[in-house]
Parts: structure tokens; C-alpha cells; sequence
């Protein structure tokens, strides 16, 4: 059986002023009991790399804010998305080019659409800053890979 789900990805919270609004569409597939793919793009960033996580609430009520830690069911220090040790939601950086769009192609095998640690009705958020991959030295770095301020976020939804 193949499930599916989407994240439609907003800006919240205060824009530069003639900016475009970070917005973009991440698609999930899993096969069965397989790895996730996430397939997608974000448009609006600066070139570069950002954060890229899926964070512990489906709540935007407050903007971005409103959606929690990092998804980390199991209590892990924060990691990269090969690392051993990390969070469940811990996905490492999305990376835009000149055009400010970064491509998402990620297939994970810690992130799930089903069981209780399901992602489905978390809320996916890309940063403001590279993610440290938990390597930095930051006091932020075994927690949130010090990757800065929220830029957009969407909750993670069934899609057929």
C-alpha cells in the first residue's frame, strides 16, 4: 500500500520589505513499512542552505512558533539526517540556488506516515540558517543545529 501526504509550506511573521514570501509544496510517499520520500521545491530563500525539520505540533496558530521542538519521540540529541544519532524529524538543510528556490529530494528512513510516531499532522519548518547538523559547537547545536529563525511552515497532511 502506497500512503501519501502534503505540506504546503507559508511565510509567517514580519517580511523584508519588497522580499517574496518563502512558499513552497512538499509531497511524501511511502511504500509499505519503506523510507518517506519528501519531493518538492521552496521559493523565496536566500541562496544557501536552511533547516529543514519536522517539528513536534500541527500548530500555526502563532505563526511558526506555535509549532514546537524538533520531532524527537525517542530523546536523541539533534544530528543530520545520516547521523546516528538524531531527532526523527532532524532532515537536514534544503539548499536554494541563485534563484532562491531549493529542490527537495530526500528519501529518509527514521521519518514515517504511519504507527505513533507518524509525521502526519506535524508541521514542517524550513529556517532562516544552515542547520550545524548538531556539529557546530553552539550551545544551540544538540538541540536545534542552531538554525536560526523560522521562515515558513505548513502542517503535514493525508493527500490521496
Amino acid at each position: 500500500m502506497v500512503l501519501k501526504a502534503i505540506c504546503i509550506l507559508k511565510a509567517y511573521g514580519p517580511q523584508e520589505p519588497g522580499s517574496t514570501p518563502v512558499e513552497g509544496t512538499i509531497n511524501f510517499t511511502q511504500e509499505g513499512d519503506g523510507p518517506v520520500t519528501l519531493e518538492g521545491q521552496i521559493a523565496g530563500l536566500a541562496p544557501g542552505k536552511h533547516g529543514f525539520h519536522v517539528h513536534e505540533f500541527g500548530d500555526n496558530t502563532n505563526g511558526c512558533v506555535s509549532a514546537g521542538s524538533h520531532f524527537n519521540p525517542f530523546g536523541k540529541t539533534h544530528g543530520g539526517p545520516d547521523s546516528e544519532v538524531r531527532h526523527v524529524g532532524d532532515l537536514g538543510n534544503a539548499v536554494a540556488g541563485d534563484d532562491g528556490i531549493a529542490k527537495i529530494n530526500i528519501t529518509d528512513d527514521q521519518v514515517t506516515l504511519t504507527g505513533p510516531h507518524s509525521v502526519i499532522g506535524r508541521t514542517m519548518v524550513v529556517h532562516a540558517d544552515p542547520d550545524d547538523l548538531g556539529l557546530g559547537g553552539h550551545e544551540l547545536s544538540p538541540t536545534t543545529g542552531n538554525a536560526g529563525g523560522r521562515l515558513a511552515c505548513g502542517v503535514i497532511g493525508i493527500t490521496k
